[in-house]
């Protein structure tokens, strides 16, 4: 893309979930993660044993750091003149923090980044409530908000998909030599109630809902299509969940991980490859519910599995980012610029529609057709 113009925009904010970088911080985030649910504070201790296997210390900060610095030094490479900003939605940099250094240093055009590459009410409307919520807070403090854009869903953009099929590849040259052309590709991504899962969208291809699940289906599948294209073997692939939570009466997505792994190993599967296709990063989620759970049950089955790598800050990555960046700032002054995207459902919309991917309860969203502060 020639135009490294980002104007209208005069800053990008790598907006991220958050975590706890000691072991003294895990209860006050898992707090900040449940506020208003009512969860006793034993529950949360039970919880937050996940965390204190790795020293209480959630991965997301130092990778969001790792993120930051890449963006940076891609756009001074690249020619992009637009500063960077890092706020999370559940612990330091917080949100309404970082929003207000964007207010001090003189920024009233803002994109933001989410680390969450697919639609969803976790996913993205829910940061667009916290995005809302931080900009009414300024405006209570009588600061004047920056307006704020929202980038379009990046699921099947070649810069996310290119770096995970060669992280497919990467790990079926890590399984024995006699499985490989027979592994199975289990593509993976945190589960969500299906009534979440069924109000996400929209798609061209859905209506109104159901794009959280299309969405992956899209993305694993071209990466399958591309794995068979470099390999010559066409290897059987399935899309299961991860990481349920939340009462255990409520439908969620299945079939889960383990299950899935036993039903292969029952199957006759001789080897597999875990495809963290729903994440961004090996945050929690990959690190515990995976790389260890995940593993110790084919490890207890007998079965060779290898987890393939997460986007992380590869270098295509966030080149696809900037496209995206540049894409949008185009858009905003008039221009149609080429909307990058593989598989069947195109591009993304870059405003999400009144009543996109509700919660049970409305709240005040920003970034999107209904909201007040774009």
């Amino acid at each position: 893309m020639p135009d490294v113009r980002p104007d209208p925009y005069d800053a990008l904010l790598l907006l991220s979930f958050g975590g706890p970088e000691g072991p003294e911080d895990v209860v006050p985030f898992l707090e900040n993660v449940t506020r208003g649910r009512g969860i006793p504070r034993e529950r949360l201790e039970e919880v937050g044993q996940h965390y204190f296997l790795f020293g209480g210390v959630s991965p997301i900060n130092a990778q969001n750091r790792e993120l930051l610095a890449a963006l940076r030094a891609d756009f001074a490479e690249q020619g992009v003149d637009l500063p960077v900003y890092w706020g999370n939605r559940n612990w330091a940099p917080y949100l309404t923090d970082t929003l207000r250094e964007l207010v001090r240093d003189g920024r009233r055009r803002v994109l933001v980044l989410a680390t969450s590459a697919y639609a969803s009410y976790s996913g993205c409307r829910q940061y667009r409530e916290n995005l809302a919520e931080s900009l009414a807070t300024l405006v209570a403090e009588g600061l004047e908000p920056p307006r704020v854009d929202k980038l379009r869903h990046y699921f099947n953009h070649p810069g996310f998909l290119t770096p995970m099929t060669e992280g497919v590849l990467d790990a079926l040259h890590a399984l024995p030599e006699d499985a490989r052309e027979t592994a199975h590709l289990v593509f993976t991504t945190h589960s969500i109630p299906t009534a979440a899962a069924d109000t996400s969208g929209p798609t061209a291809a859905h209506g109104d809902g159901g794009a959280y699940v299309a969405q992956h289906l899209d993305a694993a599948r071209v990466i399958a299509q591309a794995v068979r294209e470099r390999t010559g073997a066409d290897r059987p692939w399935e899309l299961v969940y991860q990481s349920r939570s939340g009462a255990p009466h409520i439908p969620w997505l299945e079939p889960d991980v383990c299950d899935h792994l036993e039903a292969l190993h029952g199957s006759g599967a001789r080897a597999a490859v875990l495809v963290p296709i729903g994440f961004v990063s090996d945050h929690m989620e990959v690190l515990y519910d995976l790389d260890t759970e995940a593993l110790a049950k084919a490890a207890e089955l007998g079965l060779p599995v290898v987890r393939s790598a997460t986007v992380g800050a590869d270098p295509r990555f966030v080149a696809g980012l900037r496209e995206l960046v540049l894409e949008r700032a185009a858009t905003e002054r008039g221009a149609e610029p080429e909307r990058c995207a593989l598989g069947a459902l195109g591009a993304s919309h870059d405003v999400c529609p009144v009543g996109c991917c509700p919660a049970r309860a409305p709240r005040p969203a920003a970034a999107g057709a209904d909201s007040s502060y774009r």
